[in-house]
This record gives structure tokens, sequence and C-alpha cells, in this order.
């Protein structure tokens, strides 16, 4: 069991890198020993120490991180981060990790607040900020189950 939930987690964490990738202009880069997917010199989603097991990230959410925020894995970012809408999320063992869907929404809406305009735009208008209703439900009901 243990070891089929750590290689669930293995496959979301990544599908969401490959997909912070495939976004125009992203790239990967390692300052600090950190994995980070950046678009241009700005990082978008810092992943953490590849060498490590935990599974998480940080993203900047301008628009949803009030409401991300009340999930029991969210937290501001340290560093000062926090204050200009940077939010860690961090998976321990035994919480459920939310859709991937939902995970690339945050993801999508960091790589829309630190990319240049002309490159963001290339996306198409977004797809919203926060989670379409069918999201939210899924996420309440992790949030319940934890």
């Amino acid at each position: 069991m243990a070891a089929a939930k750590r290689n669930q987690r293995q496959a979301v964490e990544k599908a969401i890198v490959k997909y912070a990738l495939a976004l125009p202009g992203a790239r990967e880069d390692f300052p600090w020993g950190e994995r980070v997917a950046k678009v241009g010199k700005k990082v978008f989603v810092f992943f953490g120490r590849p060498e490590t097991s935990e599974f998480g990230m940080s993203v900047k959410l301008p628009e949803s991180g009030s409401l991300v925020l009340g999930f029991p894995f969210a937290s501001p970012t340290g560093y000062g981060l926090g204050k200009s809408g940077w939010v860690s999320l961090q998976f321990g063992s035994r919480d459920r990790v939310p859709p991937l869907e939902v995970l690339c929404a945050w993801i999508e809406e960091s790589y829309r607040a630190v990319a240049p305009v002309r490159m963001a735009k290339t996306l198409g208008k977004p797809q919203g900020v926060s989670p379409r209703p069918k999201q939210r439900r899924r996420l309440k009901r992790a949030r319940s189950k934890q």
C-alpha cells in the first residue's frame, strides 16, 4: 500500500514538472540546489530539492492564494515571499494530494503572474484562477478526509 501511494505521488510529481516545463519559454534550473521552473530569469515554481522524498511545491498565487491557504497542506512561503503571494504546498505521507488538474491550474496561475505578458498571452484566456466547481468539490473532499 505504501509503495503504491509513493509511486502515485512520484507520477504526480513527474507530471506537474512536465506540465510546468511545457509552458512557453519555461526551463528547468537548480539554484541553491533546488529544482525550479523558470520563465526568462524568473522562477514560477519551486519544486524543492531533488534528493528528498518529500513532495511539494511553492507557487505564486495572486488570485487564488487566500483560498489555497485554507488547506492544511498550504502555508505562506518563507523568506518573505508569502507577502508577495507565494504559497508553499507540502504534502505529508498522510495528506491526500489534490487532483492533477488543480495542481496544474496553480502552476499556470503562477506562470501567468511571473511571465512576460506576451508569453502569458500565448496560453490564451485563463481557465479560471480558482478551481472549477467539480475540482472544488474534490478539494473539499480531500480536505475533509485529512
